[in-house]
C-alpha cells in the first residue's frame, strides 16, 4: 500500500479549497422569513379593503333607495365651486400674512428675550406668557370687540392732547384685517420661542468671534448666528405654517365671517344640509394645501441641512425607487469572504 506524497496532498488540498471557494461564490443567502409581518400585512389589507368598500357602497337614506354613502358626486360638484375656490385663496392669504408678520415679530421678541437689557427681557416674557396662555379663539373675539374698550385710538402727548386720532370701529369691522392681527400676534409668541431655541443651538463662540471682528450684535445675529440657526428653526416653522393654515378655520366661527375656506363650506351646507360631502370637499382642499407646504418644507430643510455631518434625507422619488427596486443578491464574495 502506497501513501500519497506531500506534493499530491498539497494538490488535493488546493483543489478542495478551490472547489469550496467556487461553491461559496455562487452561494446565495436565504433571507429570514418574518411570518408576523405577513400576518399583519394580511390583516391590514383586509381593513383597507373594508374601508374602500365603504367609500363606494350605497345605503338607503332619507327615503332615497340605494343612495351613495359619501355622495362623491356632490363632492365633485362643489370641489371647484367659485365660492370654495375663493375661500381657499383667502385661507392662503391669511396664512401668508399671519406667518410673515409672526416670523418678523417673533425674531424681535426672541432677540429681546436674549438681550442683556433686563426691561426688554421682562416685556418679552410677559408678551409670551399672555399670548401663549390664552386660546387664539378667545384672542380673535377680543380683537373684534376692541372698539368696546377703546372707541378711538390716538397718538399724542401722554396724559395730554392727542395729535392723531382714528375710530377703532372703522378697522375692527374689517374682519380680514382683524383676523390677520389676531393670528399674527398669537403666532409671534410661538415663533419667538422657536427662534430663541435656534439661536441658543449655535455655539456661543460664533457670536464672540463675530464681535471680535468688530461686528455689532445685530449685525452678528443677521450675518452669522441666524443663518446657522436656520437648520433648527426651519422644521418647527414649517409645522407652524401648516398649523396656521388649519387655524384659519377658526376665523369664521370667532368673527362670524372672513371668507376663509371653512366659512365658505359652512355657508353652502347651511343651505343644502349636505354636511358630510361638503366637509369632505373642505378636507380635500386642506390636504392639498398642506401637502404643498410639506413638500416645500422638505426641500428647505434639505437646503439648510447641508454640511452638518448627516446625509440629506431622500426625496419621494428616491424613496419609491429604493422601495420597489430589486435588492442585489448577497453572496460570500460580496461580503468579502474567500
Amino acid at each position: 500500500m502506497t501513501t500519497p506524497s506531500s506534493e499530491e496532498r498539497s494538490r488535493d488540498a488546493a483543489g478542495s479549497t478551490e472547489s469550496a471557494a467556487s461553491r461559496a461564490v455562487h452561494l446565495e443567502a436565504v433571507p429570514l422569513r418574518h411570518y408576523g409581518r405577513w400576518i399583519s400585512a394580511a390583516v391590514l389589507a383586509v381593513l383597507v379593503a373594508m374601508f374602500v368598500h365603504t367609500l363606494v357602497s350605497h345605503i338607503d337614506r332619507n327615503g332615497v333607495h340605494n343612495d351613495q354613502r359619501f355622495q362623491w358626486s356632490t363632492v365633485g360638484r362643489y370641489l371647484f365651486d367659485p365660492s370654495v375656490i375663493h375661500g381657499a385663496l383667502v385661507t392662503i392669504e391669511l396664512t401668508a400674512a399671519a406667518m410673515a408678520i409672526g416670523v418678523v415679530f417673533g425674531i424681535v421678541l426672541a432677540t429681546m428675550r436674549l438681550s442683556t437689557n433686563r426691561q426688554l427681557r421682562y416685556v418679552s416674557w410677559v408678551y409670551l406668557w399672555f399670548f401663549r396662555g390664552t386660546p387664539v379663539y378667545v384672542q380673535l373675539i377680543f380683537w373684534s370687540n376692541l372698539a368696546w374698550l377703546y372707541p378711538t385710538l390716538s397718538l399724542g402727548v401722554p396724559f395730554g392732547p392727542s395729535l392723531f386720532q382714528i375710530s377703532t370701529n372703522q378697522y375692527v369691522t374689517n374682519l380680514f384685517l382683524v383676523a390677520i392681527v389676531g393670528l399674527s400676534l398669537n403666532e409671534a409668541a410661538y415663533m419667538a420661542e422657536i427662534v430663541r431655541a435656534g439661536i441658543l443651538a449655535v455655539d456661543g463662540g460664533q457670536l464672540e468671534a463675530a464681535q471680535a471682528l468688530g461686528m455689532r450684535r445685530v449685525q452678528s445675529l443677521r450675518r452669522i448666528v441666524l443663518p446657522q440657526a436656520m437648520r433648527v428653526i426651519v422644521p418647527p416653522t414649517g409645522n407652524e405654517t401648516i398649523s396656521m393654515l388649519k387655524t384659519t378655520s377658526l376665523v369664521g366661527a370667532a368673527l362670524g365671517g372672513g371668507g376663509e375656506l371653512y366659512r365658505s363650506i359652512q355657508n353652502i351646507y347651511n343651505l343644502n344640509y349636505l354636511v358630510p360631502p361638503l366637509l369632505i370637499t373642505g378636507c380635500c382642499w386642506y390636504l392639498a394645501m398642506t401637502s404643498v407646504l410639506s413638500v416645500g418644507q422638505f426641500y428647505i430643510e434639505r437646503y439648510y441641512g447641508r454640511g452638518v455631518g448627516t446625509s440629506a434625507p431622500p426625496t419621494l422619488l428616491e424613496t419609491l425607487r429604493k422601495s420597489f427596486g430589486r435588492s442585489p443578491h448577497v453572496t460570500a464574495s460580496s461580503l468579502g469572504k474567500p
